[in-house]
């Protein structure tokens, strides 16, 4: 089914964008898909924020956590940790929910990148991230931040009395077909939530296909169409280039033609265009993720145009 992607193969191949699978799909039929050698399953990054977004609206709709719920609220804040002269508020016991889905927590240099978390003695991320003290206001200004996504799992684990894995089991990997789940955690047993999920590109695109039928899955609303609808609206302007100065909803990008995205670092991509009720997934382990989005801009959604 390769033959409608020549020219994206084509494009990828003089690039040298170290693509591996590409899938898309419109109105939930497979149009064309390929695969370098075969699709497996492989870890995604941060497009594993995007699924940690959907616990979000599981647990809002069941009543036990609220965008207002702030990290004082389950966390304390480790005062006597942090210089006098850094002590000035805000403090990170004042992060709402909200804030961290927007990555809008109020630090410069945010803390638990992927390199930071390996050189971690402390194995309490949480009591970590709590001590670190805040540059500006929250709320206001976006910065991405791995840190923030780790809390919002370290939030529901907390609310739910379940890690983020074990609660999306049953709720969403279950009925969407995808079983035994690996997903990463913290020394102490916390999702990652912002990284560290494996699955297949094929099982991305299922994921892909729910968002675009805003949570709805053979006859079952999974997740709340609303809560999908306001995650993957802007929230937050963004100042990066390319499709990275699209704005941010809540764990997701905003990104050209009037598309969304979940992405991880090397080129996880799930990006759902519901103008053409069309979802494209790609797994990369590529640093130019703007080509890779440029070849889809450029050689794979002229396919959808010309139906």
């Amino acid at each position: 089914m390769s033959e409608q992607l020549k020219g994206f193969i084509h494009t990828i191949t003089e690039q040298q964008l170290n693509v591996f699978s590409i899938r898309i799909l419109q109105k939930g039929h497979l149009l064309a898909h390929w695969d370098r050698d075969k699709d497996q399953r492989r870890v995604q990054h941060s497009i594993s924020k995007s699924f940690t977004c959907m616990a979000v609206g599981l647990a809002l709709e069941e009543g036990l956590i609220h965008l207002d719920a702030t990290l004082g609220d389950y966390f304390s804040y480790d005062h006597d940790h942090v210089p006098a002269t850094q002590r000035n508020p805000p403090s990170p016991q004042e992060l709402k929910l909200s804030d961290l889905l927007r990555m809008s927590s109020g630090h410069d240099s945010p803390p638990l990148w992927a390199d930071e978390r390996a050189s971690l003695t402390e194995k309490d991320w949480a009591k970590y991230y709590m001590s670190l003290p805040m540059d500006r206001v929250p709320g206001e200004q976006f910065t991405y931040s791995s840190g923030d996504t780790f809390m919002i799992s370290a939030m529901l684990q907390a609310a739910t009395g379940q890690n983020v894995k074990d609660y999306l089991t049953p709720r969403l990997f279950d009925p969407l077909g995808i079983h035994d789940v690996e997903w990463e955690t913290s020394p102490l047993g916390v999702t990652l939530g912002c990284a560290g999920l494996w699955i297949s590109n094929e099982e991305l695109s299922r994921f892909g296909q729910l968002l675009l039928q805003e949570g709805f899955w053979e006859g079952r609303q999974l997740v709340p169409a609303d809560w999908i609808r306001q995650a993957t609206s802007q929230q937050i302007e963004t100042t990066g280039d390319g499709d990275w100065g699209k704005g941010y909803g809540y764990q997701f990008w905003m990104c050209s033609h009037d598309a969304y995205r979940a992405d991880g670092a090397y080129g996880q991509l799930c990006i759902v265009i519901p103008s053409k009720e069309a979802v494209i997934c790609i797994n990369s382990e590529e640093e130019n993720m703007q080509g890779i989005l440029n070849a889809v801009w450029n050689e794979v959604l002229p396919l959808y145009t010309q139906r």
